[in-house]
C-alpha cells in the first residue's frame, strides 16, 4: 500500500510538471476607478486570474471593500515605492524622507527610488502597507513591486525576501530573476520561484499587439508562467490620469482588457493546453 500510494505521488509530481500553468494577473488595482472597475469586471470572467492592489492610492478603499466581500479572490499587494504619473501622485503612508522627491510624492521612477530610498525606510514602508491592507480586511496571496523598484538591488531585494518570508506570503519570483546574481545569491530553497514572466513592452507596434500575445501564449511551456496585464477603461479619467505619459496609458490599458476577456483568448488557453491557475493555488501545491 506505501509503494502504492509512493507511486501516485511520484505520478502526480510529473504530471503537474509537464503541465502549462498559467496566472494571468493583472496590476494596479486601487490606483484608480476605471482600474478597478475593469479589473473587477475581468476576474468576474475567470480568464483573469490574480491581481494586486496598490495601497497607497486614492481608490484603495474601493478594491479594499470588494476584497473584503470577495474573499476567495486572488488578491495580493502591489507594493508601491512609485509614483510615476506627471498630474496624479501619491505620498507613502509613513512620511519617511527617503521616501519622496522634492514635491513630496514618491518618486516617479524605479531607477531614481532604488538610487534615493534607504533600505531600512523601504523596509517599514511597505510593512506599513501590508498592515493597512489586513487592518482593511484583504488576506494577501502573494507580494509584487511596482515598477519593479524592490529587486533594482540587492538591498532593496533582501528588503522584498525578508519581509516575504517573515510575513509568510510569497513573493513574485520567477527564473529569471534568479538569474542576477545578487537575486539568486538570496534566495532559498522553500522560497517560491515560478518559471517564468511575460509582460508585453513598449516596442511592440500597436497594429502588432494581438499578434504578440498570441504568438506569446502558444509559446508556453510546462511549467508556472504569470502573464502581467494592466486593465482599465479608455475613459476621461484614465486618459486625464495618464495624459503627457507615453505608455500604459488608457487606450493601453483598454487593449489589455479586451484581448483577456476575448473568446480569442479562452480559446488559446484551450488549443494550447493551458491551465489557469493563482497564487493561491500556487502555495496550496508546495
Amino acid at each position: 500500500m506505501k509503494r502504492l500510494l509512493i507511486a501516485v505521488a511520484l505520478a502526480a509530481t510529473t504530471a503537474r510538471a509537464q503541465t502549462k500553468f498559467l496566472i494571468v494577473h493583472a496590476d494596479d488595482l486601487g490606483m484608480a476607478h476605471s482600474v478597478n472597475v475593469a479589473s473587477i469586471a475581468a476576474l468576474e470572467t475567470g480568464l483573469v486570474t490574480s491581481a494586486s492592489i496598490m495601497v497607497p492610492c486614492p481608490w484603495f478603499p474601493e478594491i479594499a471593500k470588494y476584497a473584503r466581500e470577495h474573499p476567495s479572490a486572488d488578491f495580493g499587494l502591489h507594493l508601491t515605492l512609485t509614483s510615476e504619473w506627471n498630474w496624479y501622485r501619491w505620498r507613502p503612508l509613513l512620511g519617511l524622507a527617503s521616501l519622496v522627491d522634492s514635491s513630496g510624492y514618491l518618486y516617479a521612477t524605479e531607477s531614481d527610488a532604488a538610487a534615493h530610498i534607504d533600505p531600512r525606510q523601504a523596509e517599514a514602508e511597505i510593512r506599513a502597507q501590508i498592515a493597512r491592507a489586513r487592518a482593511a480586511g484583504i488576506h494577501p496571496t502573494h507580494l509584487d513591486s511596482h515598477m519593479g523598484v524592490l529587486y533594482q538591488n540587492k538591498a532593496l531585494f533582501e528588503v522584498l525576501l525578508r519581509v516575504a518570508r517573515e510575513e509568510k506570503i510569497p513573493a513574485r519570483i520567477s527564473r529569471a530573476h534568479a538569474q542576477v546574481p545578487f537575486r539568486g545569491a538570496l534566495l532559498r530553497s522553500d522560497d517560491v520561484v515560478i518559471d517564468r514572466i511575460i509582460s508585453i513592452g513598449a516596442e511592440v507596434p500597436l497594429e502588432q499587439w494581438t499578434q504578440w500575445y498570441r504568438e506569446a501564449i502558444r509559446k508556453i511551456e510546462p511549467g508556472v508562467t504569470e502573464i502581467i496585464v494592466h486593465l482599465a477603461h479608455d475613459d476621461a479619467e484614465m486618459r486625464a490620469i495618464t495624459a503627457d505619459h507615453p505608455h500604459w496609458g488608457a487606450a493601453w490599458r483598454q487593449r489589455d482588457l479586451d484581448f483577456f476577456t476575448s473568446d480569442e483568448f479562452r480559446r488559446l488557453l484551450r488549443e494550447n493546453d493551458i491551465h489557469l491557475t493563482t497564487w493561491r493555488q500556487l502555495a496550496s501545491r508546495r
